[in-house]
């Protein structure tokens, strides 16, 4: 049994967590099953427990906060003791990465949803912008030149390429999809749209208002669902009110598991309205209940989630969102088509074939490493690398 370290800055418990929480978490919980001991590092938040076994089996180990969470990532494995100490990490890099070849003496794989180019001048638009593309453009390529890559769409993939990283050191493992969730409910009796994720400026969930302010005078039913919290919010509140939709505009806020999936059973269409996405798996999860969605083609991921004009839809402009919305608002047909395509293509994805590639990948770290270390000390001390041993004589 091998253990293995994952580091996330967040785990799904965390108000802020998100899409990347939630395969870190799953995906950990495959290697349980196939024999591993996990443990998973995160940033503490309030109220959350230091240390913590979930129902998977995986441990949850919370130490410092947002922007400490790298150091104390470092200092916890510096003061293990060699039982507790990993056999491999995997280093889930959201922007910033935990740079763990620095300090670690095991291998590491990198877990990379997407790349945050476009994202860094958006959250923080000051030298901090700058340092922290330079800190995931620069210098984590070359700390992690020996190690193994994973990420989880082929728009990533490329970008991380662009970056220098070989794409023979690259894997696509892409996102699972839960069986639960409960009955699927009903479809919603008038026309409603439904936007799902961390309430956040590159979620742009202004484009979705925009989306049902232009689209109101012709579909006077029209409603929107913003399901999710996070510090935007009040912006866009105000930002409803400025466009005179506000009365139409429904902040679900958090949502439970079972009621997020009557949501997307209820909507019409999903939007996903974000800059960035490794993968997008709320159109997986909408899929699943024959919603189709519509997303950005330029934001990455998202062209591997949806299978353009045959699950859902891609824009190229907001102006071009705007227009595929109102059409597939008004098409039932061709929203029919498209959420039995979704379903269909939603039942490809599991988290246990995830699993099982990801095991793959630290079965052969984990072996060649312990290979290594036996070869190491196998060299007597002042005897050249390769030289012939001497036989024993009787």
């Amino acid at each position: 049994m091998s253990h293995i370290l994952f580091l996330n800055w967040r785990d799904t418990r965390n108000p802020e967590g998100g899409g990347s929480e939630v395969y870190t978490e799953r995906i950990a919980a495959e290697l349980v099953t196939r024999g591993h001991r996990v443990t998973l590092l995160c940033a503490a938040y309030q109220g959350a427990p230091a240390e913590q076994v979930l129902p998977t089996g995986v441990s949850v180990l919370r130490r410092g906060g947002r922007h400490t969470v790298y150091l104390r990532a470092a200092l916890t494995y510096l003061a293990a003791g060699a039982r507790d100490r990993p056999d491999l990490i995997v280093d889930v890099c959201n922007g910033v990465p935990f740079l763990s070849p620095l300090y670690a003496r095991c291998p590491t794989v990198v877990v990379v949803h997407h790349v945050h180019r476009e994202q860094w001048p958006v959250v923080f638009g000051d030298w901090r912008g700058r340092f922290g593309w330079w800190l995931e453009s620069w210098v984590a390529p070359r700390v992690y030149r020996r190690c193994r890559y994973v990420t989880v769409s082929t728009a990533t993939r490329d970008e991380l390429v662009r970056l220098g990283v070989a794409a023979s050191r690259i894997s696509i493992i892409q996102n699972g999809l839960s069986s639960g969730g409960g009955p699927a409910a009903g479809r919603s009796g008038y026309p409603c749209l439904v936007v799902l994720g961390r309430l956040v400026p590159h979620k742009r969930v202004e484009y979705a208002m925009d989306a049902l302010a232009a689209l109101t005078p012709h579909l006077p039913g029209l409603r929107l669902v913003v399901a999710g919290r996070g510090w935007w919010e009040p912006r866009l509140r105000e930002y409803s009110a400025r466009l005179g939709v506000e009365a139409r505009v429904d902040f679900a806020g958090y949502v439970s598991e079972g009621r997020k999936h009557e949501l997307l059973s209820y909507a019409w269409v999903v939007l996903v309205p974000s800059l960035k996405e490794g993968w997008g798996l709320t159109i997986l999860e909408a899929a699943a209940r024959g919603t189709p969605a519509i997303a950005f083609r330029a934001a990455g991921g998202v062209c591997d989630a949806i299978r353009d004009g045959r699950t859902g839809l891609l824009a190229d402009d907001p102006d071009d969102f705007v227009a595929k919305a109102g059409w597939l608002l008004a098409d039932e047909a061709a929203r029919r088509r498209m959420g039995t395509a979704a379903r269909a293509y939603a039942e490809t994805f599991s988290w246990a074939a995830a699993g099982e590639q990801l095991a793959a990948l630290v079965d052969e770290g984990v072996s060649g490493s312990r290979r290594r270390s036996a070869a190491r000390s196998d060299r007597r001390p002042g005897r050249p690398s390769g030289s012939p041993r001497r036989r024993r004589s009787d």
